[in-house]
C-alpha cells in the first residue's frame, strides 16, 4: 500500500509558525506574508515605515503590526541600513556626565533617539580641545550618521549632521538648541528685586562653559534695567572642572572673604547653589533668612534639599528631544532644504524655600 500523503494547508502553516513564536525564536518575513496571506514585500514596506506603506488601510497595517508583534518578527537592521545607507548610530559628546545638567539633556536625546530606531555612542571630552578633534575623528571612522554636541565648541567643522545643545558659536550648517538666556537671567533678578533684595552677589560659570558668557551678559542686561548696581567683589566666578558642589562652595567662601555685605546669591546652576549653601551655613548664616539663594537649572535633587532651592528651570529633557529630533530630521532631509540656525526654549522660575524677602537688619560686617 501506497504511504498515504497530507496536504498541508494555509492553517497548518500558521500552527508551526505559533510554534516558532511560542519557543522566543524570530519569524521571517516569509512567514508573516504566509500568516497574512499579504506580500512580502507590502509587509516590508508598513514594518519599515517607507512612504509607500501610506497606500495600504490602516486596517491592513494593523494586522501586520499584530502579527509582527505576535510572531516575534524583528528587522534586520545591517539590511535596513544597507538600504537606507545609513548606520543608524550616532556620535553624542558632552564634557562630563554628572549629575545636573548633562543627564537631563541625555535623558532627552536617548528617548528621541530610540523613537527613531538610533543608538549613539557616547564621549566625554572634559572641555579639552585635542579630545573633540580626536572624538569628532573617531566618531567619522565608526561611520555615525551624525553628532550632537551638549555645550561643546566644535573645533573643527563637521562633515556630518551636526546639532549643538547650548553653544553660543554659530556655526555653518549646524542647528543650535539654546536657552532664552536674557528671560531666564529678569526671572530670576526680578524675583530677588520683587521680594526687596538690592544687594545681590552673583557666582558666575567656569570660563570653559559656552553658557557663561551668554548668561553674565544677561546678568548685566538685567541688572542695568531692574537699576541694580553689580559689585565687583560681589562677583566670584567657579573655577577648576569638578563637576561637584566643591566649585560653588568656594565662590561662596570668596564672597564672603569679600567682607561685602549681601542678602541675595544668585549662581551659575543648582550643584553650585547646593555648594553655596554648605559655605553660608559654615559662617552663621541662615537660608533665606539671612541670604536668599537663587540657583540654575532645576536639576532632580534641587526639589529634596533643605531648604528646598529656588531656581531657574531648563527644560533639559525636552531640549535633548529636539536635539535628537532636530539630529534625524537633517539626516533624512534633503539637501536642499538647510537645517534652521537656532531652536530657542522659553524657561521658567521655580519659587521654593530658598528665597524670602531681605532681613529688616542687613548682615553686619564680621
Amino acid at each position: 500500500m501506497a504511504p498515504s500523503s497530507k496536504k498541508v494547508n494555509k492553517s497548518d502553516k500558521t500552527d508551526l509558525s505559533d510554534a516558532t513564536s511560542r519557543h522566543g525564536a524570530p519569524a521571517s518575513l516569509a512567514t508573516l506574508s504566509a500568516h497574512l496571506g499579504l506580500s512580502v514585500a507590502a509587509i516590508s514596506r508598513v514594518l519599515n515605515g517607507v512612504p509607500a506603506a501610506k497606500s495600504i488601510p490602516k486596517t491592513t497595517q494593523d494586522r501586520i503590526f499584530a502579527a509582527a508583534k505576535e510572531f516575534n518578527y524583528r528587522p534586520n537592521a545591517l539590511a535596513r541600513s544597507l538600504r537606507h545607507g545609513r548606520s543608524m548610530m550616532v556620535g553624542v559628546l558632552v564634557p562630563e556626565v554628572s549629575e545636573g545638567y548633562a543627564t537631563l539633556v541625555l535623558a532627552g536625546i536617548e528617548q528621541g533617539l530610540l523613537q527613531s530606531g538610533y543608538i549613539y555612542f557616547l564621549i566625554s571630552h572634559h572641555h579639552r580641545s585635542e579630545l573633540i578633534e580626536r572624538a569628532q575623528a573617531l566618531l567619522m571612522e565608526r561611520s555615525v550618521d551624525g553628532i550632537i554636541a551638549i555645550d561643546t565648541i566644535m573645533p573643527l567643522h563637521s562633515r556630518l549632521p551636526t546639532i549643538t545643545v547650548s553653544c553660543p558659536d554659530e556655526q555653518e550648517g549646524v542647528t543650535n538648541i539654546m536657552l532664552n538666556q536674557r528671560r531666564a537671567v529678569e526671572l530670576a533678578l526680578d524675583h530677588l528685586v520683587g521680594l526687596g533684595h538690592r544687594e545681590i552677589a552673583i557666582i558666575k560659570g567656569q570660563s570653559f562653559s559656552s553658557d557663561t558668557e551668554p548668561r553674565w551678559q544677561a546678568i548685566r542686561h538685567a541688572a542695568s534695567r531692574a537699576q541694580i548696581k553689580l559689585n565687583p567683589k560681589l562677583v566670584a566666578q567657579l573655577e577648576g572642572d569638578a563637576p561637584s558642589h566643591e566649585p560653588g562652595y568656594f565662590a561662596a567662601q570668596r564672597l564672603l572673604a569679600s567682607d561685602t555685605p549681601f542678602t541675595a546669591l544668585f549662581t551659575f546652576n543648582d550643584v553650585s547653589a547646593i555648594g553655596a549653601i554648605r559655605a553660608l551655613r559654615e559662617a552663621g548664616l541662615r537660608v533665606p533668612q539671612d541670604v536668599s539663594v537663587v540657583g540654575f537649572d532645576d536639576v532632580q535633587s534641587a526639589a529634596f534639599q533643605n531648604p528646598s532651592l529656588t531656581t531657574v528651570r531648563q527644560p533639559l529633557r525636552t531640549m535633548g528631544m529636539l536635539a535628537a529630533e532636530a539630529l534625524v530630521r537633517q539626516i533624512t532631509a534633503h539637501p536642499d532644504h538647510p537645517p534652521s540656525k537656532q531652536l530657542i526654549v522659553d524657561p521658567e522660575l521655580v519659587v521654593r524655600e530658598s528665597t524670602c524677602p531681605p532681613p529688616a537688619k542687613k548682615r553686619a560686617k564680621n
